[in-house]
């Protein structure tokens, strides 16, 4: 067998572990876990047929995940051995930190210290974490033994032949994902108290080797756990518990409730703007397939209700000329930057109309990089209220010369809350990215392996441009439905399988395939044609 790593070839004549056939490489702490044909896998991953290995450190996506999914687990097996009835939660990624509730005792300093001291002892006797496979038939055997949550209800929503669990002494459980091979790897963490639940905070990609300071998000914490409390009290915050309502004929229950949940807080959001006099303009920003624009217009239909007429103006039409934009490290024009917008000229004609004068607004011809000025005339009425949205509508740059009593913002994305089970969640990104899949798939003509490629460049817009300025929204809006994955799913997963391990992305593909084959599908047909997802599907009552 030919094994390459960078521009060696070994050959081998027999299976072999990665950790033992390239023994230097993984002594480096920072390397934990490896790809093999594209495919993410442990070091402990055996080589049986001709392979190009990578290695991946904690400083990628995917090595920080994995460094994230092990601390998790480690922090796991020290509550249950300090805490054995402890019920735990796996709940959110807030600011380099993962956050978690004990939903059956009040978390105290002291449990903190006790739980921390546990893990520092795991951490130091650089203990293995042993991956075990089982049949269905022996899963069955082994949890009428065992009858506890770890990984009970892997058994029952695992769609495949076997299942699968990590041990570490005697304590196992399961964790979706690849996990380091020892305890050694996770020794930079920190466990403290917050609100109600805790943190495990871990070093960001940047630098891996100390902690950043906590950056609190108390306003995104609220809105995800407002809407994880709905969705608790409705019996459906977990994979479980919705798939077992969707096997048990509830689909459309569950979406009708979810569409109404939407439209209450819609609802609730322009009566606030109503009710504050003194707002003229509205501004909405949100990360990439949060369904800003469909958003924007469902938010009309409501501020229309309380006597308000929206009026629309694009940031898009106030870029500076072509020659004045910024550009990058690489040389690339930035039309993500913010100097990309003609500030001076976008706050000049919001005044103007704020002050009931009429402007004449630019259109941006994009093919020859200027504005043009097509006899566009606006002017705003007594009860006219400007919308807008775009990438920098929460940062007071892009409208500083607005007084801030004139302005509401409003942030807006998918914030996921349903988790596959206690220990494993979905991740607010991936939500986005399958909606991202299927939009681009049907409207743009896009393949999956295309969108997979951009996304990344994606996300470092938005840690730039959006996420910095989220608590400075006047109020959030979760567009994410408790639903919508197993409606995506029948969609995204075909063109998911088309990548092949050719291709790098090929590992990112085969884990969001695993995602998806947990759900139970929902038909499309049963969304309602006003619903925020139709944005993606298609067939919606809104123009994009």
């Amino acid at each position: 067998m030919k094994v390459t790593y960078k521009d060696k070839v070994l050959e081998i004549n027999e299976p072999q572990m990665v950790k033992d056939l390239f023994k230097e490489e993984c002594e480096n702490i920072n390397i934990i876990a490896c790809k093999c044909n594209n495919q993410i896998q442990s070091l402990n991953h055996i080589i049986k047929e001709d392979t190009n290995v990578e290695f991946i450190d904690t400083k990628d996506k995917d090595g920080q995940k994995i460094y994230i999914r092990g601390l998790t687990y480690v922090m796991a097996k020290a509550l249950s051995e300090t805490y054995p009835k402890a019920l735990l939660t796996v709940d959110y990624q807030l600011s380099n930190s993962m956050f978690f509730e004990i939903d059956n005792m009040k978390i105290t300093e002291e449990m903190i210290q006790k739980i921390s001291e546990r893990m520092n002892e795991i951490i130091k006797q650089d203990l293995p974490i042993r991956k075990v496979v089982m049949t269905k038939e022996e899963a069955n055997n082994f949890y009428e033994v065992n009858k506890t949550l770890k990984g009970i209800l892997q058994k029952d929503i695992e769609k495949r032949d076997h299942v699968t669990l990590y041990y570490c002494e005697d304590y196992y459980n399961y964790f979706y994902g690849v996990m380091p091979i020892s305890t050694k790897y996770l020794n930079i963490y920190k466990l403290e108290k917050y609100e109600h639940g805790f943190l495990i905070r871990y070093p960001n990609r940047k630098d891996t080797t100390k902690l950043q300071p906590f950056v609190d998000n108390k306003k995104l914490l609220s809105a995800l756990q407002d809407y994880e409390n709905i969705h608790r009290l409705l019996d459906i915050n977990t994979l479980y518990k919705l798939n077992t309502k969707v096997k048990n004929g509830e689909a459309k229950h569950i979406v009708l409730l979810d569409e109404a949940l939407h439209e209450k807080k819609i609802s609730q959001i322009a009566d606030k703007i109503h009710e504050n006099r003194n707002v003229k303009v509205v501004l909405i920003a949100g990360p990439s397939s949060s369904g800003k624009t469909t958003f924007a217009q469902r938010l009309g239909l409501q501020l229309e209700l309380n006597g308000l007429r929206p009026v629309t103006i694009s940031v898009d039409n106030y870029f500076v000329e072509r020659e004045q934009t910024p550009k990058d490290e690489n040389g690339e024009y930035d039309f993500e930057d913010i100097n990309a917008i003609d500030m001076k000229l976008f706050n000049e004609q919001l005044i103007a109309l704020l002050n009931g004068e009429e402007v004449e607004t630019p259109t941006f011809n994009f093919h020859t990089g200027h504005k043009e000025y097509n006899g566009n005339k606006m002017k705003l009425n007594k009860n006219d209220v400007l919308v807008i949205e775009g990438i920098h509508c929460l940062n007071d740059k892009l409208t500083e010369q607005i007084p801030k009593e004139n302005k509401f913002k409003i942030y807006i994305s998918a914030l996921n809350v349903l988790n596959i089970d206690y220990f494993n969640r979905i991740s607010t990104t991936d939500s986005r990215l399958l909606r991202r899949i299927v939009r681009d798939y049907q409207f743009r003509g896009y393949s999956a392996l295309h969108t997979l490629r951009m996304w990344p460049s994606v996300n470092r817009g938005e840690e730039k441009n959006i996420f910095p300025y989220q608590e400075e929204a006047n109020v959030m809006f979760n567009t994410s439905l408790i639903y919508e994955i197993s409606v995506l799913k029948p969609m995204v997963l075909p063109l998911l399988e088309e990548i092949d391990n050719t291709v790098p992305e090929y590992s990112e593909a085969r884990r969001l395939c695993d995602i998806l084959q947990y759900f139970e599908d929902i038909p499309a047909e049963l969304v309602p044609t006003n619903s925020l997802l139709r944005e993606f599907l298609g067939k919606g009552d809104f123009k994009y």
